[in-house]
């Protein structure tokens, strides 16, 4: 081919050889490897994130007897890691902040990257709702009020998970100074999605809609208990 490894024109340069290739012959590289992968992962893509989004729910829903704090957490960790691939998009493939980021062209996100994050950030992300959450439930059985019970647990847990989560921020972020722009999107993509969460999702929007649903948030129905 005569276009870059990443052209859509080299991936149907690809598609145009494997249509005249005799049986038990088969095309290798970078382009084919990434095309049979991304194709794979697309297809499973899909059951993996919900499985783990399934059983996140039945853990969450058993340990906390509820069925609205599973269902919150879940959707507040999606909004995390879409915030988190919202910016890789914007800074790799759409090139903003480019004199910023050192790139010198624009790049599509590696097709596994989707995956790592969900897997990664979906764990770190629910330790952080385990410990807030375990604190506003222990309140909450003993005084049945839940804008204290809220308040209270953010007073107890908040420093602790900001601290953890702006460590894994460090962490990540040095992954960036990398040459390599995979690596790169690896890590501003988990340093961000960590930054989202600890800070606007756990800190802010979780205890925000736990005072707004009050006494709703415990509710579990009867055939579930």
């Amino acid at each position: 081919p005569t276009t870059a490894p990443s052209d859509p024109e080299t991936s149907r340069t690809l598609d145009r050889v494997r249509d005249q290739l005799p049986d038990g012959a088969g095309v290798t590289g970078l382009t084919a490897t990434t095309d049979d992968l991304s194709e794979q992962i697309s297809g499973t893509l899909p059951l993996f994130v919900g499985t783990i989004l399934v059983a996140s729910f039945v853990l969450l829903m058993l340990v906390f007897r509820s069925v609205l704090v599973p269902l919150k957490a879940v959707v507040m960790n999606l909004l995390s890691i879409g915030g988190a691939l919202g910016v890789l998009v914007a800074v790799f493939q759409w090139g903003w902040l480019q004199p910023l980021s050192g790139l010198d062209e624009t790049y599509p996100i590696a097709s596994p990257l989707p995956t790592i994050f969900f897997a990664v950030l979906f764990g770190l992300s629910m330790d952080y709702e385990v410990f807030l959450l375990s604190r506003v439930r222990e309140h909450y059985d003993a005084s049945g009020d839940t804008t204290e019970s809220v308040a209270h647990g953010i007073a107890s847990t908040g420093r602790v998970i900001t601290t953890a989560a702006l460590i894994m921020t460090v962490v990540f972020l040095g992954f960036v100074a990398d040459p390599s722009p995979m690596i790169t999107m690896l890590g501003l993509g988990l340093a961000t999605a960590i930054l989202l969460d600890a800070t606007i999702v756990r800190m802010l929007l979780v205890p925000a809609t736990m005072a707004l649903l009050g006494r709703a948030n415990w509710w579990l129905p009867a055939p579930l208990a």
